[in-house]
């Protein structure tokens, strides 16, 4: 959700968007800091910023077998059903300035990404403020599993413009439908996104 360099917000703020106590949020801020992934400043004006830079996608060409196949294939009927959900919920909801700030910012985000990692990463955290604004904490951990486990089929992907400037369409199309409150636009948008992505996913895993 946060790219390098950027400020996570406030203790209260980021506890009640995660569904979790202070203390529960806390630990975890500490757990990021000694793994070298945020770096945290005492005081007024201080807080914790994001210090983990993405590095360059390397592509990992070794197929899927056996029941690592039948997994990855099951985690794509999952997303199939988890974010076209999200998104109708999303376009449901009456969104604030901040969420639909949030949306617009990581779709440029993504856009912009200078390399295959930041894009990998970009994308992911579109995905993931869409499942924020639907103000569900368990929508927020279903689409977080689905990303990491899309994050691995994904290295097996060349990086090709053609894919990225159709999944850019896609995305542009999806966040549009969620700020003009369309449901039924956004799911099937979002529908479509994912049985693309599926349909190369599933040819490469044969």
């Amino acid at each position: 959700m946060f790219p390098y360099g950027s400020a996570l917000p406030p203790e209260r703020e980021l506890a009640e968007q995660m569904g979790v106590s202070r203390s529960t949020l806390r630990e975890a801020i500490a757990a990021l800091r000694t793994a070298g992934m945020v770096r945290t400043t005492r005081g007024r004006g201080g807080g914790s910023v994001v210090a983990f830079r993405p590095p360059a996608e390397e592509t990992d060409r070794t197929p899927a077998t056996g029941e690592r196949r039948e997994q990855l294939l099951d985690s794509l009927t999952f997303r199939r059903i988890v974010e076209p959900g999200a998104s109708w919920l999303a376009a449901s909801r009456q969104l604030n300035a901040t969420e639909r700030m949030l949306l617009t910012t990581t779709l440029a985000e993504v856009d912009q990404a200078p390399d295959s990692g930041a894009h990998r990463q970009a994308d992911s955290r579109l995905h993931l403020a869409i499942a924020s604004v639907t103000g569900s904490p368990m929508t927020v951990a279903a689409v977080t599993e689905v990303q990491a486990g899309l994050h691995d089929m994904l290295r097996s992907i060349p990086v090709l413009e053609p894919n990225i400037e159709h999944s850019t369409r896609q995305h542009r199309a999806i966040v549009a439908a969620i700020l003009a409150g369309e449901p039924a636009k956004a799911r099937r948008a979002m529908e479509q996104h994912c049985d693309d992505t599926a349909a190369l996913l599933r040819g490469l895993l044969g």
